[in-house]
């Protein structure tokens, strides 16, 4: 399933060559694992300068099966979101990595790819045990802040950033369909969500059923977690994994409906890594029990 190459080095060092000059000479190239939907290669080239490759290459998703066949599956993958999401964010003084240059011409390679900033740090999750409180309490308030920015960009019409039109049904709907589909996967292969089926079933539609209409929406990340925050050497945070970022729900009432539609998917999107040779399969086993337990906690 998994592509072992995109880019030849004399092809990658054209397109830096390119891009940034004549001065930028690749010596290494390096592949980045862990990402599920796109694939990343690190770049370091003579001068000291270091650079991303970015490769939206579907036969290398893992969810690739959902994004072409499954219409309520919510798809967060793609250069045009990418490219779509750096520059609402960056207009709205939201820090992502640069994207210096995106190549979808397709002329040569049946993917899209880009070469985007590295940013030198480490994940948000690595201060929260940081020993210098000042430190930690600082950076976590820049966080807050950078998305309370966020959240505060709000329009009426839910989903991406360029699509303005008014959609037939709510919003909840799209994570209700989501969640259906995610539970009978789940339900094909762990025992405890089989044996919870019906209940989980029910309580979706509980759930869904306390919901009021209303019609102001945030812009969110999507997938926003602590490993979706990097911090740089200087403690300053940057938003990654940004293509499901788009308008979407905000209201705390609702947060017990969307948090059981996320154990839920997760525990779909768990199982299904496992199953399609994710590399690092002990995390993939681990989120799929994880919120396969929350969600069945969630029944009492």
């Amino acid at each position: 399933m998994m592509s072992n190459s995109h880019l030849t080095r004399d092809e990658l060092q054209d397109y830096v060559h390119n891009v940034f000059g004549a001065s930028y000479l690749i010596t290494q190239i390096a592949r980045i694992h862990g990402g599920a939907q796109k694939v990343i290669y690190k770049i370091d080239c003579t001068n000291g300068f270091t650079c991303m490759l970015y490769v939206w290459d579907i036969s290398s998703n893992y969810f690739q099966e959902e994004i072409l066949s499954e219409p309520t599956f919510h798809s967060s993958y793609g250069s045009e979101l990418f490219s779509l999401n750096t520059r609402f964010l960056a207009q709205h003084g939201i820090r992502t990595p640069i994207l210096y240059d995106l190549n979808n011409d397709r002329d040569q390679h049946s993917y899209d790819f880009a070469l985007v900033e590295y940013v030198d740090g480490q994940k948000a999750e690595a201060y929260f045990q940081h020993k210098n409180h000042k430190d930690r309490d600082e950076l976590f308030q820049r966080i807050r802040d950078m998305l309370s920015n966020m959240h505060n960009i709000q329009r009426n019409v839910y989903e991406s950033a360029n699509d303005n039109r008014k959609k037939a049904g709510p919003c909840y709907q799209v994570q209700r369909l989501a969640a259906q589909t995610a539970l009978s996967y789940a339900s094909k292969h762990m025992t405890d969500i089989r044996k919870n089926n019906e209940r989980l079933l029910e309580k979706i539609y509980e759930l869904e059923a306390a919901i009021q209409p209303r019609d102001l929406y945030s812009f969110i990340h999507g997938e926003l977690g602590p490993d979706h925050i990097w911090i740089d050497h200087a403690m300053q945070p940057c938003l990654i994994d940004i293509e499901g970022a788009g308008f979407f729900d905000l209201d705390p009432e609702r947060m017990t409906f969307y948090r059981f539609c996320h154990h839920l998917s997760l525990i779909s999107g768990g199982l299904k890594l496992l199953h399609r040779q994710f590399p690092d399969q002990q995390f993939a086993r681990s989120l799929a029990e994880y919120h396969a337990r929350c969600a069945v906690q969630m029944l009492s």
